[in-house]
């Protein structure tokens, strides 16, 4: 099986906070990760935002180094379309319709989805995604 998995669940991998456990048991479970471009600048942000200057070096490394080995889906101007119509249809916020999309694209509305945003939980589950964390 493949997992998608989301910024939030992503960025739980890198920084010790709640549920960073859960999610690491999770992304583990599944050694086959999928993800949209967009979640690159988002994780990156993330440990910036979250992290000294000392442990955010070693998380981006950790980062890269996953990066190197997940799925990507491009944003590319079908994912674009799809992301926007999803967003008209359903009120998600631009990013999360963003990944919507590329869920949708890599695993199917019947693949797992991984994701901590309740929002964005809430939207896929009434999507028909299988959520997984939030």
């Amino acid at each position: 099986m493949t997992l998608y998995v989301d910024s939030s669940a992503l960025a739980k991998r890198y920084v010790a906070e709640p549920d960073s456990d859960a999610a690491e048991s999770i992304l583990l479970a599944d050694p086959r990760w999928v993800t949209a471009g967009h979640t690159y600048v988002e994780v990156t942000l993330a440990l910036a935002r979250r992290l000294d200057e000392d442990d955010v070096s070693r998380a981006q490394e950790s980062f890269e180094r996953d990066w190197a080995r997940i799925l990507v889906v491009r944003l590319d101007d079908v994912v674009c379309r799809r992301a926007a119509a999803i967003g008209v249809a359903t009120g998600a916020r631009t990013l999360d319709a963003l990944h919507l999309a590329a869920a949708e694209r890599a695993v199917g509305r019947s693949g797992p989805l991984f994701t901590f945003d309740v929002r964005l939980a809430q939207v896929a589950r009434s999507m028909g995604f299988a959520v997984l964390g939030a």
